[in-house]
C-alpha cells in the first residue's frame, strides 16, 4: 500500500494536459495527433530510409566480417528490440496516473530520443573495432530504449484516445497524415533534392542534419503530450485491474482477429521496410545516377500525390464501404501498380506511373488501418472483459522492429553477396561519385523495391478477406458500456 501511495505520489506531479473534453475536438486533432507526432516520426522516416546509406556509405562497414556484420547486427539488435517492447508493453498497463497510462512516457521519450538520436551519427574517427562498437550501442540505445518507449506509448494513442468509431476514425486519418504527409515532404522532396547532394559522404554535415532533425523531437513530442487524452482509460479508472501477461496472451492467441492482424502486419512491413531500404539505392543505380537530385524526388513525389489527395476522399469512403473493404480493394491497385512498374524498371515514364497506382491503393491502409486495429482491441475487451493493450502493441511493434532488422540484414547482405561498390570521395573534384553497379547488384534493388510488394499485396488481399470485425463492433461497444455502467 505504502508502494502505491509513493508512486501516486510520483505521478501527480506530471503535468495536465490542455484536453479535458470528453469529445475530440479540433485542438486535439490539430496539435496532439498532427503536429505533435511530427518530430519523432519524421526523425524515424528519416533514418528508415538513410541510417543503412550511412553505414554503408560514409562509414564504409560493407565489408566488415565478410559482409556479416551489416546482415547479423540489424537482425541481432532487433531481437534486443523485441525484448523491450514486451517490457514496455507491461510497463504501460501497469501505469496508473491521471494522465492516462500510454501518454506519460511520451514525456520520458521526448528527453530520451534526441539525445540517442544524435549518438546514431556521432561516430568517432577511430579503428574500425570501435566504430563498429559505437554503431552497436548507439543503435540499440535510440531502437531497443527510447524509440520504443516513444514508439508504444504513441501507438496507443488512437485506440485509447475514445470509444466513438467516427472520432476515432478521424484521429486515425490526422495521426498518419503526420507521418505520411509531413514526413513524405522532408523525405521526398527535401533529403535526395537538396540534402543528400550536399552531405555525400561528410561526417560532419550527415551528425549536423541529424542532429537538428533529432532535437526536434523534443518540443514536438511534448506539443503531443499536452494535446492527447486518454478517454478508454479514464473510463476504467485507477483501480482498473490487470491481467496476468500469460492470461493476455492467452485471449490475443485464441482471438482470430488478432490472428488475422498480426499475420497482416508481418507480411506489410516486410514489404514496406525491404522497400525502403532499398529505396535510395534503387534510385541511385537502377532508375537514376548517384544523389542526381531528381530520381529519388520523382519518384517519391509523383508516386505521392495521391496520399495528399486521398485525406479527403479515404475516411468517407471507409464510412460507406467498410475500413476493411476500402483497404482490401486498395491492395488489389497496388498489386497492379507494381505490376506496371515492373514493365520497365528502368524507365523513369512507366515506374512513375506504376508508383501513381501503388499509392492510390495504399491509400486506406496508410489512413484508416490504425481504426481497424483499434476495433479489434475492443472487440477483444468485449469478448474477455479485460484489454490487452500493452500486450496487444507490444507484440505489433515487435513485429515493425524485427522486419525492419530483417530488410536491412537480408538487403546488406544481398548487397556484400552481389558485389556492391560504395561511393568514393574524389579530392580532385571535391564531389562524391557513385559507382556503377553491376547486374546482379542492380537486379538485387529492383526486387526489393518494386517485386516483393507484387507478392506481400496478394498475400494481404487474402488476409484481409477474413477480417470482418466491422460487422458486430457498434454492438460490441454498447456491450463494453454496458458492463461500465453496472
Amino acid at each position: 500500500m505504502r508502494e502505491k501511495e509513493m508512486k501516486g505520489k510520483l505521478f501527480d506531479r506530471l503535468p495536465a494536459g490542455k484536453i479535458q473534453s470528453e469529445n475530440v475536438g479540433g485542438k486535439e486533432k490539430w496539435l496532439g495527433y498532427l503536429l505533435g507526432p511530427t518530430g519523432a516520426l519524421l526523425l524515424n522516416a528519416v533514418l528508415a530510409v538513410y541510417l543503412n546509406v550511412f553505414y554503408t556509405d560514409v562509414l564504409k562497414l560493407t565489408g566488415v566480417w565478410g559482409g556479416a556484420f551489416l546482415m547479423v547486427f540489424p537482425i541481432a539488435s532487433k531481437i534486443i528490440d523485441a525484448v523491450t517492447n514486451v517490457v514496455m508493453g507491461q510497463l504501460i498497463d501497469r501505469t496508473r496516473t491521471r494522465e492516462g497510462k500510454a501518454r506519460p512516457w511520451l514525456l520520458l521519450s521526448a528527453i530520451l530520443m534526441p539525445v540517442t538520436g544524435i549518438l546514431l551519427f556521432a561516430v568517432p574517427n577511430a579503428p574500425e573495432e570501435v566504430q563498429v562498437i559505437w554503431v552497436m550501442l548507439s543503435y540499440n540505445l535510440f531502437y531497443s530504449f527510447a524509440f520504443t518507449i516513444y514508439n508504444m506509448s504513441h501507438s496507443l494513442m488512437v485506440a485509447l484516445s475514445t470509444r466513438n468509431t467516427t472520432q476515432r476514425g478521424s484521429l486515425s486519418v490526422f495521426n498518419n497524415i503526420a507521418s505520411i504527409m509531413v514526413s513524405g515532404i522532408i523525405v521526398a522532396l527535401v533529403f535526395p533534392m537538396a540534402v543528400m547532394p550536399v552531405l555525400g559522404v561528410d561526417k560532419e554535415l550527415w551528425l549536423l542534419v541529424m542532429g537538428i532533425l533529432a532535437a526536434l523531437a523534443l518540443p514536438l513530442t511534448l506539443l503531443e503530450y499536452f494535446f492527447t487524452k486518454e478517454r478508454i482509460t479514464e473510463e476504467s479508472g485507477d483501480g482498473a485491474e490487470t491481467r496476468s501477461i500469460r492470461e493476455q496472451f492467452s485471449a490475443i492467441l485464441h482471438d482470430k482477429y488478432w490472428i488475422i492482424l498480426m499475420a497482416y502486419n508481418v507480411v506489410f512491413n516486410l514489404g514496406s521496410y525491404f522497400k525502403n531500404a532499398s529505396l535510395v539505392y534503387y534510385c541511385n543505380y537502377v532508375l537514376g545516377t548517384y544523389n542526381d537530385g531528381v530520381t529519388q524526388t520523382l519518384v517519391s513525389v509523383i508516386g505521392g500525390i495521391p496520399m495528399g489527395i486521398g485525406i479527403f476522399a479515404v475516411w468517407p469512403l471507409a464510412k460507406k464501404f467498410g475500413k476493411r473493404n476500402v483497404t482490401l480493394a486498395g491492395f488489389i491497385l497496388y498489386a497492379i501498380g507494381g505490376a506496371v512498374c515492373l514493365i520497365g524498371p528502368r524507365n523513369m515514364v512507366i515506374v512513375l506511373a506504376g508508383q501513381f497506382i501503388k499509392n492510390i491503393g495504399g491509400l486506406p491502409c496508410a489512413y484508416v488501418f490504425a481504426a481497424l486495429t483499434a476495433d479489434v482491441l475492443d472487440h477483444i475487451e468485449w469478448k474477455y472483459t479485460f484489454r490487452c493493450d500493452g500486450l496487444a502493441t507490444s507484440i505489433n511493434s515487435i513485429i515493425i522492429t524485427v522486419s525492419t532488422g530483417v530488410a536491412a540484414g537480408v538487403l546488406n547482405f544481398c548487397l556484400a553477396r552481389s558485389g556492391y561498390v560504395a561511393p568514393e570521395f574524389v579530392e580532385a573534384t571535391g564531389r562524391t561519385v557513385g559507382a556503377v553497379q553491376n547486374a546482379a547488384t542492380q537486379n538485387v534493388f529492383i526486387f526489393f523495391f518494386l517485386g516483393l510488394e507484387i507478392i506481400t499485396a496478394i498475400i494481404l488481399i487474402l488476409l484481409l478477406r477474413f477480417l470482418d470485425v466491422e460487422k458486430h463492433i457498434d454492438k460490441e461497444q454498447a456491450e463494453i458500456k454496458a458492463r461500465r455502467r453496472a
